[in-house]
């Protein structure tokens, strides 16, 4: 049984999510063993180089991604960060940065999810000098890359790709929030690689509890030496219900 946090007792609460939590949702990882993709198809398709040399083969790559996204629901972990959210008095904040793409925090309700890597159900122009905004785009564009209705250049979908930085706005806006946590949370993550890595020395030095939520321990480098002071091993949609006494 898992003991419910104070959620009273952290003024600044900082969330970070990755793909563990989306897998009750029937999303599988994106690469790995069991992942939807190879490294060669990634290696490929998967760069910023391919927008521009072979965008039909990166629609292949990431418009496939949406079908099953469009589908997917939320579950119990999404909608248990979005009840907190909701719960917290009114001198309190919450901040959730996720490393998917798939928007199932957004589908939950949770407010101003900062998404580091994109959403890839938004497409965008690759012309950086075109005013179109990101739009809302379901169509998988698997046969013929997309045009540009304003200034005919390639679209693409609105995600950082390989080789691609970070988007600078939304890193500053999670720098702010860990610089100022009191409770830092990773879930369905090790948390050990960049940017995660760094969000947690981040919060540890603005004095945060540190904890990781994931189905599989990142073993001794728990404890004083480590950044994360505790870790709880399961399924985020079993533990994050009972970790914030609320209920899905």
């Amino acid at each position: 049984m898992i003991r419910p946090l104070a959620l009273d007792s952290y003024q600044h609460i900082v969330v970070l999510t990755g793909a563990g939590i989306s897998v009750a949702s029937g999303l599988k990882a994106f690469r790995g063993p069991g992942g939807i993709w190879n490294d060669a198809q990634i290696e490929r398709y998967g760069t910023k180089e391919a927008v521009e040399l072979e965008p039909e083969g990166m629609w292949r790559l990431w418009g496939s991604l949406r079908p099953m996204i469009t589908e997917a629901k939320p579950n119990a972990a999404h909608l248990a960060l979005a009840n907190l959210e909701l719960a917290l008095k009114a001198q309190q904040s919450f901040t959730l940065i996720t490393q998917n793409i798939d928007g199932l925090h957004q589908k939950a309700g949770s407010q101003g999810v900062l998404e580091i890597h994109g959403n890839v159900t938004y497409s965008r122009c690759s012309n950086p000098r075109c005013e179109l905004k990101p739009f809302i785009d379901q169509e998988a564009h698997l046969d013929r890359a997309p045009l540009c209705p304003q200034c005919t250049s390639v679209l693409r979908p609105d995600i950082v790709l390989f080789n691609e930085f970070l988007p600078e706005k939304t890193l500053r806006a999670a720098k702010y929030a860990l610089n100022r946590a009191s409770l830092f949370i990773a879930i369905g993550t090790s948390g050990t690689v960049a940017p995660a890595s760094s969000f947690v020395v981040s919060a540890r030095y603005a004095g945060a509890r540190t904890m990781l939520i994931n189905l599989e321990s990142i073993g001794q480098a728990i404890g004083e030496n480590h950044y994360f002071q505790e870790e709880i091993l399961g399924r985020a949609e079993e533990v994050l219900p009972q970790l914030f006494g609320l209920e899905v």
